[in-house]
């Protein structure tokens, strides 16, 4: 048992040296800032940071008014020194389509990159009103500071053209039309070929010799999302037991507190000796259900849509492994087929030196003679000529294969790396996410406590005649 005076978390801490996204990097080390001096023992599967970019969105505004076309705008700005930005202090104002077109060039741009996902544009959960509520309106804002946040924090990301015009284009549009017409094709991406081949993975092939590095990974991944998934429906069922603002549901707690302060209040009239203290209590009570309303819109709406945000951001991580998969799938089968062909020239060239029974190929190949000699096509003028295109198949397979494979490593390396990013970003998000978790929660019972401090003397005072 431990004892009374023993600190169960004197082993915890929420120091995160040289993680900090939020304030300017006082070092050169550490995610946000990359190292001015090369080290050679430096991991070459660590990325690198060649700047910090801290970003914002705020001041949520309604443009177009009172028209079929109004929509929400968004004061983004960012304090940056990557030498990519024409100035440390780059800011414009954006619309949620705005937002959709960064994160869809960003993907096609760099497909080896975990780019996060945006919010759903019609997912309303926790949230009442239209779109143009101020209730909305500031879910959104967070959830596209949250977006921004983590494209910041990628130092492949954080250094793209079309995140620069982002924040610094007084032409917006003009730009967009630009980069769809001339997409990039010399962006950074860490050593990868830019064009990757289409994926020949399918849902029921599977890599035959997986790396032991990405399925750790894969299963570190599944653990974290089936985590999330079991805190999403706990704090939503913890929610709806509190604040659902179905009262006929019975398990609204606000109010219950609600209904029992308007039943003291009641029995304050019938018993005139001790209304004033009835009175008192039964304020005491609104107090408390309004506190717990409050913690509900403060603390435990917001950390639903983080838990969901962070879900989709893990998805966007696990399509990246994915894709690692489809390309070393993709030498495989390459690899495969050579052999194949490999095989068959082989073959063919037993038949033509007479030494078929030497290849080792089996009873197959033997069928296949005979098949080869009824049809009349046995004959060794074929067979060369056959052996010719085979020739050509092969060399071209070889190349096919050599690329295929300098493809799987470098989007291996990359993958390596894109994890080290997201778990950087994981263990900031978490830290804020489970801190304002704790924050909100000090909030609530300091109050409470306030509250029920103030009204027990005067319960006691009140005096019963026997």
């Amino acid at each position: 048992m431990l004892g009374d005076d023993e600190d169960v978390f004197d082993s915890v801490t929420w120091e995160s040296p040289n993680t900090n996204y939020d304030e300017e990097p006082s070092t050169s080390r550490g995610p946000g800032f990359r190292q001015s001096t090369f080290d050679s023992n430096e991991d070459p599967h660590q990325p690198k940071w060649e700047g910090y970019l801290h970003t914002s969105v705020r001041d949520p505004v309604k443009e177009l008014a009172e028209t079929k076309d109004a929509y929400v705008s968004y004061l983004v700005s960012a304090m940056t020194n990557l030498p990519i930005f024409s100035t440390t202090n780059p800011s414009s104002r954006r619309r949620f389509q705005d937002f959709v077109f960064l994160r869809d060039h960003l993907v096609r741009d760099f497909p080896a990159c975990v780019v996060p996902a945006l919010p759903d544009k019609h997912r309303l959960e926790y949230v009442t009103g239209d779109r143009f509520s101020p209730e909305f309106m500031e879910r959104r804002r967070l959830e596209l500071h949250r977006f921004l946040q983590r494209l910041a924090r990628h130092p492949t990301l954080q250094r793209s053209t079309l995140l620069r015009a982002f924040f610094e284009s007084t032409e917006w549009h003009v730009h967009m039309h630009q980069h769809v017409a001339h997409p990039p094709t010399n962006e950074h991406s860490q050593g990868l070929m830019d064009n990757l081949s289409d994926a020949l993975l399918n849902a029921f092939t599977r890599v035959r010799k997986p790396d032991e590095r990405f399925l750790a990974m894969r299963e570190n991944v599944d653990k974290f999302e089936e985590g999330l998934v079991v805190g999403e429906r706990l704090f939503g069922r913890i929610r709806g037991r509190t604040s659902d603002g179905n009262p006929e549901s019975g398990e609204d707690l606000t109010a219950d507190y609600h209904d029992l302060a308007v039943a003291v209040q009641g029995l304050g009239f019938l018993e005139s000796g001790i209304t004033d203290p009835l009175n008192h209590f039964s304020n005491t009570l609104l107090e408390f259900s309004a506190l717990l309303r409050h913690t509900t819109q403060t603390t435990t709406d917001p950390l639903l849509t983080h838990i969901h945000s962070l879900l989709t951001y893990s998805h966007a991580n696990r399509a990246v492994l994915k894709l690692r998969d489809q390309k070393q799938l993709d030498f495989e089968e390459l690899s495969d087929y050579l052999s194949g062909v490999t095989s068959e020239r082989d073959r063919l060239a037993a038949v033509i030196s007479g030494h078929a029974g030497s290849t080792g190929l089996g009873i197959g190949a033997y069928l296949k003679d005979r098949v080869d000699a009824i049809r009349g096509a046995d004959d060794d003028r074929s067979r060369v000529e056959k052996m010719r295109k085979l020739d050509a198949k092969i060399k071209e397979l070889q190349d096919a294969v050599t690329t295929a494979h300098e493809t799987s490593d470098a989007l291996s390396d990359e993958t390596l790396r894109e994890q080290t990013v997201f778990q950087y970003s994981k263990e900031a998000e978490m830290k804020e996410m489970l801190g304002n978790l704790a924050d909100g929660q000090i909030e609530l019972y300091k109050a409470a406590m306030e509250e029920w401090d103030r009204i027990i003397p005067v319960i006691q005072r009140i005096r019963v005649d026997v």
